[in-house]
């Protein structure tokens, strides 16, 4: 099996060091109070693959310029010289291959002990995983899978655009099961583009800003709810999972939560970001306190954020690959349970799956369910 994306999980740059809140002038002496230090906690660049905090155990923000497709959904071959294919990782002529060989994407692999929210938002995904599930989605829609005791799937971007490029961005976000849950029935939810509100605001000076919000309420907004053995599904753990997208010199304020919340929030695009009256460079992370409400004010070319909050779930980690779980003993019995079950095997007759051209967005569930969303 190809090693999986997720083997860069701890293996983040050394060089991703704090931008020091002490060069901001942000820090305050430990022992002042509380509400006399600034709300900022840490700023720190992003990489490939971003650092998230308990519950969640990271994020990996994908944006790809992909050309126009041929026949088989994937790119001109000819375009494929020069990449190691299989291992595609580095950035060239604005795309990547991951995984995949002819179609971009990740083929068939397996997951134990946690969550993946995979939040598209320019392009398709294909979906196929052991249970018979399948699935495409995209361009404002989320998928909200739970691996639980186990499942292999496959996440394949089909260049459907012959005549065009074929843009894609998503966001995959881990988020961590607890150790009651770990071992649930493995499944998937759908959160149709439809069905997740956005909330508009209009500063003063009549700058909007509109929030996406696909987990956790916002001014009585209510999403649609997580699968439901998710840490997300209890309302009190305030799971939140936002797409703040402001306009040019917008103005907002970031309501407070809980102060036992970890609150993080990704300025992945737009020049001159203010938040609390410090300028954040683009593409940083921003560790908050989270019941500090935060002016949050763009630049001339307007800001989007990422939010990730959530109360920890305090327990041990212990990650290899693509399993998630508590202790290196449930690490190995991970394994050996997928070499001898294959999480259910794969009824597909390739593990890079993609789906009829022709098809729009749909859902099959494992249980025979179909989902065919209306626009």
């Amino acid at each position: 099996m190809k090693k999986s994306r997720r083997n860069f999980l701890g293996k983040l740059s050394a060089g991703l060091a704090s931008l020091g809140l002490a060069h901001q002038g942000l820090t305050q002496e430990n022992d002042h109070k509380h509400e006399t230090m600034h709300p900022i906690l840490a700023v720190q660049p992003l990489g490939f693959q971003w650092q998230t905090a308990d519950p969640f155990l990271f994020c990996v923000h994908h944006d790809d310029h992909f050309p126009k497709g041929q026949a088989h959904l994937g790119p001109d071959p000819a375009l494929l010289q020069g990449r190691r294919i299989g291992q595609d990782f580095l950035l060239k002529d604005g795309w990547r291959m991951y995984h995949g060989e002819t179609v971009p994407g990740f083929p068939g692999h397996p997951h134990r002990g946690f969550e993946t929210i995979t939040v598209v938002r320019k392009g398709l995904v294909d979906h196929a995983d052991s249970l018979g599930g399948a699935g495409r989605y995209g361009n404002g829609d989320v998928q909200w899978m739970t691996a639980g005791k186990g499942i292999q799937h496959s996440e394949m971007f089909p260049l459907l655009q012959q005549e065009q490029p074929n843009p894609m961005e998503l966001f995959q976000i881990w988020i961590n099961l607890p150790r009651a849950h770990k071992m649930v029935d493995a499944h998937y939810k759908m959160l149709w583009s439809e069905d997740i509100p956005r909330v508009a605001y209009t500063d003063a000076d009549g700058h909007p800003t509109t929030v996406e919000v696909i987990a956790g309420a916002l001014d009585g907004q209510q999403p649609p709810t997580p699968p439901p053995n998710s840490w997300a599904a209890n309302p009190d753990h305030q799971v939140a999972v936002w797409i703040i997208r402001m306009a040019p010199r917008a103005t907002w304020t970031l309501p407070a939560a809980a102060a036992e919340l970890n609150r993080t929030l990704y300025a992945y695009e737009g020049e001159g970001l203010q938040i609390a009256e410090a300028t954040i460079p683009t593409y940083h992370e921003v560790k908050v306190q989270p019941d500090r409400a935060l002016s949050l004010k763009a630049g001339d070319t307007g800001a989007n954020i990422l939010l990730l909050q959530g109360k920890p779930i305090q327990e041990p980690v212990v990650q290899h690959g693509p399993f998630v779980m508590n202790s290196r003993q449930e690490i190995q019995q991970a394994f050996s349970d997928y070499q001898q079950t294959r999480f259910g095997g794969w009824p597909w007759g390739r593990y890079d799956q993609v789906h009829d051209a022709k098809l729009g967005r749909f859902a099959r569930h494992g249980d025979g369910r179909e989902e065919f969303p209306q626009r």
